[in-house]
């Protein structure tokens, strides 16, 4: 797997695929360079700064007003994108075994995750190395166990891997409340009833578990490249650094730090679409992890319609500025989505309505 382009990087990429070990096969294998499938270009690595006031942690259970804390959640929904809740309601026992059991699943050893290895697109849960894997221009350093959640009731227990089945639906269901009071709370920022968002179909859809192997040469790589979410709201749980969110004031990357009981929150292009741009749906990634490190986990709970929702999404505006995304449905958005992979380019480019052209002088 070392060349780099045309039908030889086809090649490498079927056979990687082949493996159904992901890239934790190519670790147990002990590589000691990384496949050039896995290379990024030298302009996506720049480096990031380390800020942890950035981001901001709203407490869900501080002792203020409702109205004190929609503002909180309006701020940092326009200002930056991600925010951080703590003492959310979900135990902290919970998030630690759901973590576990990640952990389980990819540890285990090889011959015990084949079975779960699909692109099948109908399997409604499946374990993969990249799901853009053979239309990006370069794989991440990242494996994945993915769960579709809708429609209800979700999979069934037998779908769902042992090493997870016993902790899954019991996270799901707490991260199904978490998210409809988030969207409560978002809905009253937008001047909205607070049912609005989760009146659109907005419930947790999805669930990656994802696992970040020691990467020998992680300057090359990335865990998960530049991109931003095709969701309402991303509930993501994790357990180390390695996340950063892209400030376009500064143009730099951020760290999103870990913070003891905290789930991170971050708005999704959906949301930014139907908000007409009063919130920001802001590009994050993922840095390759360390070979000196252990592996990274993280959960992401993604708050979207289901796929074969027909409703048509479309800004809500009541005063100016006027609509600046047509409208669209979830097939017609998640199909560009999927079909771009994570390019580094914004899925909402693709529904931006083009400004009116200057009148000929």
């Amino acid at each position: 797997m070392g060349s780099s382009s045309g039908s030889d990087r086809l090649r490498d990429l079927q056979a990687f695929d082949d493996t159904k070990a992901g890239v934790k096969g190519l670790v147990d294998a002990g590589v000691t360079t990384i496949p050039a499938i896995f290379h990024h270009h030298p302009l996506l690595l720049d480096d990031a700064e380390e800020d942890a006031d950035v981001i901001p942690v709203i407490d869900l259970q501080a002792d203020v007003d409702r109205g004190h804390l929609v503002g909180q959640v309006r701020a940092a929904a326009q200002c930056v994108g991600f925010f951080q809740v703590v003492n959310h309601g979900i135990p902290g026992e919970l998030l630690e075994e759901m973590l576990a059991a990640v952990r389980r699943f990819n540890e285990q050893p090889a011959e015990g995750k084949k079975a779960w290895y699909s692109r099948d697109s109908g399997r409604r849960v499946k374990f993969n190395s990249n799901f853009d894997l053979f239309q990006s221009p370069a794989a991440n350093w990242r494996d994945t166990l993915l769960l579709e959640l809708t429609p209800r009731p979700g999979p069934a227990a037998e779908e769902i891997p042992p090493a997870c089945r016993g902790v899954v639906g019991e996270y799901v269901e707490a991260v199904q409340g978490l998210g409809g009071a988030l969207l409560e709370l978002l809905s009253e920022a937008l001047g909205l009833p607070p049912e609005y968002l989760g009146g659109l179909g907005g419930g947790l859809a999805t669930m990656a578990a994802h696992y970040y192997p020691p990467c020998p040469e992680p300057h090359l790589t990335l865990g998960t490249t530049r991109h931003s979410d095709p969701s309402f709201l991303t509930v993501l749980l994790q357990e180390s650094k390695g996340l950063q969110v892209l400030m376009r004031q500064r143009q730099r990357w951020v760290d999103v730090p870990p913070v003891a009981g905290a789930l991170v929150v971050n708005i999704g292009d959906l949301l930014q679409l139907v908000s007409n741009d009063l919130f920001r749906s802001v590009e994050h990634r993922v840095l390759a992890t360390t070979a000196a490190a252990e592996p990274r986990l993280s959960v992401a709970c993604f708050f979207r319609p289901d796929y074969a929702c027909t409703r048509v999404y479309a800004p809500v505006t009541t005063t100016p500025p006027p609509p600046l995304y047509r409208s669209t449905t979830m097939p017609e958005f998640l199909s560009h989505y999927r079909a771009k992979g994570l390019d580094g380019r914004s899925a909402l480019h693709h529904f931006r309505i083009p400004p009116p052209s200057s009148p000929p002088h």
